[in-house]
């Protein structure tokens, strides 16, 4: 497969608007409920748990699956193929935020797509990010507040871990992604400030810096872990 066939189906995969069918098949316009987000989250908030879990789902898969599949299609090096797994990635989630099926508009914020990426990449760090994503959710109601811990703490538990540190490609893109997870969170980061965030009612509601404060622990802990079976 030529390497640029294989970034061409990522970004199609990417593009599946899964938030979008989701409320197309409920009679509901999601680019107008709710955040007016086509993510995961806003079909949670608007849809429900179920059909939310299911488009999360839907949307990792979509990151994950041209990762794992395409590279070792493409005819090249041991080495330049990490680097094509990492393109497969990042336009999987290009897709994801402006997905061609909806004629290149507003899609999702890239999270659970960079999430499924990234299991691929790197599975055990992924998913000590996605345990602090957790439990900061649980803990505060606030998607937006995980979802900046998480960004924060994939490139640190990478840097530390045996899959390359801080010369590996992996963390440039983790770091990338971090970057673009923020300025994608913008509008978040303001009413988190204000108070005004969207928050779910049925976490334990400890409130930001608490929450916050419990998710740099669980990060320290994780990262002393990976460290430790580094060394």
């Amino acid at each position: 497969m030529h390497p640029a066939a294989a970034v061409l189906v990522s970004y199609l995969s990417g593009s599946i608007p899964a938030a979008w069918l989701a409320g197309k098949w409920a009679g509901v316009d999601l680019r107008t409920q709710g955040s007016g987000n086509l993510g995961a989250t806003n079909v949670l908030r608007v849809l429900g748990p179920r059909i939310g879990a299911a488009v999360f789902a839907v949307d990792i898969v979509k990151g994950a699956w041209p990762v794992l599949f395409l590279p070792p299609l493409i005819l090249a090096t041991d080495a330049s193929r990490v680097w094509w797994a990492v393109a497969c990635g990042v336009a999987a989630i290009i897709g994801h935020t402006r997905p061609i099926f909806l004629g290149f508009g507003k899609g999702g914020k890239g999270v659970a797509t960079a999430c499924g990426v990234f299991l691929a990449l790197a599975p055990l760090q992924t998913a000590l990010t996605l345990l602090i994503f957790m439990v900061v959710v649980l803990s505060s109601g606030y998607v937006s507040l995980a979802s900046l811990t998480g960004a924060i703490a994939l490139p640190v538990l990478i840097v530390v871990s045996a899959v390359g540190g801080a010369r590996s490609p992996l963390f440039y893109v983790a770091v990338l992604t971090s970057i673009f997870v923020f300025l994608t969170h913008r509008g978040n980061i303001e009413r988190l400030r204000a108070g005004t965030e969207y928050r779910f009612g049925r976490a334990a509601n400890f409130g930001r810096r608490p929450s916050l404060a419990i998710g740099v622990g669980l990060l320290i802990l994780a990262a002393a872990f990976l460290a430790a079976g580094v060394g």
